[in-house]
């Protein structure tokens, strides 16, 4: 018995240690448990209850808009501003037939590809089920039907083609296209997203204006919801996108400016966010004495331009003509107004509409050529280099050269275009006939350092200023090295780098007496509590002596009487200005085949309204090399319609 009771009260001990053991380690999980909670994982549950009984709201701010006038007009006219869209999208674990559903959808939103994609469906259909003969039928009338777009294309470039001297076509028509396009491949991808069966999110649409969305909602699909979001909308189409830029989004979704004024400006015209932070009860609602803060969204301000807004749509119209008509790989234009620097009109092509600016094919299409592609001006820099001679008295319009075809300076040789000998000539001559080695004669009268300072202060190697995204400076590093030999090429405008912007400046600086300006955009800056800042002309300095640049002008105007630029002149008017042809550097070696042409000038002499340029890049038609026969016939389109917009008299009589 008494072995027995040890034997018991043995195993009741073991129990109870077994029993404390647990319960030691039952409370130190608790502690642990607890010190979790409330030290280690403190922040975490404090925001989650916080955001069970807290409303927190970010109020979005009205993005500014952008005005731009006519002339002689004070209506503004809204070119950027905010409208209501649709964004629409879609649950596809409701979505039962994803390609009758996307088929739907794309018509109801007019998308252009939704035609071509039922027809190809069409034709697969057959196939499939061996209906081979109506397949054949259909790709026949395919095939017809590509053969008169192509003719059509070739008659309409004929027709293009007609009353311009010596421009033809250099590429053959290209044949029509019968593989997947954009917008059918738009219609596949959304059948594609709506056939992911377990996924409760899929993006349908962006930016659906009104009339769109009621169709769809006509139509009332299953799954499909949209919410409404302030849209960036453009309504002077055909404006060009170079100058505005657009509004994308960022990584969080949010809207942003990007590139031109929109990204210039983007924080003016995005204004400031605000916040609204109250308590709430178990259900959510607001508890009107509990703790709560406000910080009110601030607005973005207006901008109203210096562009006039019926010379851009028709210069840059002239200029989008231009580049397709000469089969060129795009083209620069800039008028500015010389007295004050104001820029009336600027862009390039190829271009984009802002309001579909994910539709281009690559994205470089987004800078600006005006201001961001700089390239060796050519002979439209000629005028700088005898304004700089004649303006410290080394040389005169008289001062004569004998020029013998070239010129060697520091084991180089330096020719004019086409090997041309032009004999005894003045300067006014040789700017005329746009003698290289009479240029070079003229620097080297002046002196390299001399001839560096008048270039730099003229603008080249240094931005301009104007608000806008990515300007570049151009390169005149060249003058800085030693010897004379790239003086003597800059001094025909080989071997630095300008921008259109630099060029249209510094014409301007010759228009208007010597002074050189800070060109602008905005005329006024419209703040959200009504203050208005407005912008006031401003003088970078006196470049040249306003008799020099009096006497430059007379001779800029010989080039377009009796030189290469006859074809920039206008009836009625006397015209300032002078061609460029540059070759294009690649891999560091000029191209014989591939050229930009220039042309630059102002008008009219006595009473100047524009300094403008117009550049041309790369023109392939046939029999067109040089830019008297493409940028300066632009040059002289675009200024016969300004005098006649600006309604300027004539000041000669008309041959």
């Amino acid at each position: 018995m008494v072995g027995g009771l040890r034997k018991r009260g043995m195993g009741s001990g073991r129990r109870l240690s077994a029993l404390r053991f647990f319960f030691v380690g039952f409370c130190g999980v608790i502690v642990i448990r607890l010190f979790i909670l409330q030290v280690v994982s403190a922040s975490f549950y404090t925001a989650l209850a916080e955001g069970q009984y807290s409303l927190y709201e970010e109020l979005v701010p009205e993005r500014g808009e952008i005005y731009v006038k006519d002339e002689g007009d004070e209506t503004e006219y809204s070119a950027a501003t905010d409208e209501p869209r649709a964004f629409v999208f879609a649950d596809p674990r409701r979505v039962t037939d994803p390609k009758t559903t996307a088929i739907r959808i794309a018509r109801a939103l007019g998308w252009e590809g939704i035609e071509d994609y039922e027809h190809q469906q069409l034709i697969a259909e057959l196939a499939a089920a061996g209906r081979n003969d109506e397949v054949a039928a259909l790709l026949a009338i395919d095939q017809e039907q590509c053969a008169q777009e192509d003719e059509s294309q070739a008659e309409s470039l004929a027709t293009a083609d007609e009353g311009v001297d010596d421009v033809t076509v250099a590429d053959p028509v290209p044949p029509c296209v019968t593989e997947a396009s954009d917008e059918q491949n738009q219609v596949t991808q959304l059948i594609e997203r709506l056939s992911k069966q377990d996924d409760p999110y899929e993006p349908v649409a962006r930016n659906v204006e009104q009339s769109a969305l009621d169709r769809l909602l006509e139509l009332e699909i299953d799954g499909l919801s949209y919410v409404l979001e302030d849209a960036r909308a453009y309504p002077e189409r055909g404006l060009g996108g170079h100058l505005f830029g657009f509004v994308g989004r960022d990584e969080e979704g949010k809207p942003v400016g990007r590139y031109g004024l929109e990204g210039y400006f983007e924080d003016f015209l995005a204004g400031s966010a605000g916040s609204l932070y109250s308590q709430a009860d178990g259900a959510g609602r607001w508890i009107g004495v509990g703790d709560r803060s406000f910080a009110p969204a601030i607005d973005g301000g207006d901008l109203l331009l210096t562009i006039d807004r019926h010379v851009q749509y028709t210069a840059c119209g002239m200029l989008r003509n231009a580049v397709e008509r000469f089969s060129a790989d795009g083209g620069a234009l800039v008028i500015v107004e010389p007295s004050t620097g104001a820029i009336i009109a600027m862009c390039g092509a190829p271009d984009f509409e802002p309001s579909e600016y994910a539709q281009v094919d690559d994205i470089s299409v987004y800078n600006n050529p005006t201001i961001f592609t700089a390239y060796e001006p050519g002979s439209i820099f000629k005028p700088f280099t005898l304004a700089a001679g004649i303006d410290s008295g080394a040389i005169t319009p008289n001062t004569l050269f004998t020029d013998t075809g070239s010129v060697r300076l520091d084991d180089r040789t330096i020719r004019n275009a086409a090997d041309h000998v032009y004999g005894l000539v003045d300067m006014t001559t040789a700017l005329e006939e746009s003698v290289n080695t009479a240029m070079v004669y003229a620097m080297m009268q002046t002196g390299k350092d001399v001839f560096t300072e008048y270039v730099r202060n003229f603008g080249f190697g240094t931005i301009t200023g104007v608000t806008l995204n990515s300007e570049v400076a151009g390169t005149t590093e060249s003058l800085d090295k030693s010897g004379d030999i790239f003086a003597a090429t800059a001094s025909f405008g080989q071997g630095i780098t300008v921008t259109p912007l630099q060029v249209a400046m510094a014409y301007a600086a010759i228009a208007n007496g010597g002074v050189l300006m800070e060109p602008y955009v905005v005329e006024e800056m419209r703040y959200p509590d009504g203050t208005v800042e407005a912008q006031t002309p401003t003088k970078v300095r006196q470049v040249i002596s306003s008799t020099t640049a009096t006497t430059v002008a007379a001779m800029l105007v010989s080039v377009v009487e009796e030189g290469h630029g006859k074809r920039a002149g206008v009836p009625g008017y006397w015209i300032a200005g002078k061609t460029g042809t540059a070759q294009i550097a690649k891999n560091g070696v000029y191209s014989a085949t591939e050229f930009n042409g220039s042309f630059a000038g102002f008008g009219p002499v006595q009473d100047p309204r524009f300094a403008m340029i117009v550049k041309i890049e790369n023109p392939k038609s046939e029999n067109i090399l040089y830019a008297e026969s493409t940028a300066a016939p632009v040059f002289g389109e675009i200024a016969d319609y300004l005098l006649e917009y600006y309604a300027v008299a004539p000041d000669r009589p008309v041959d």
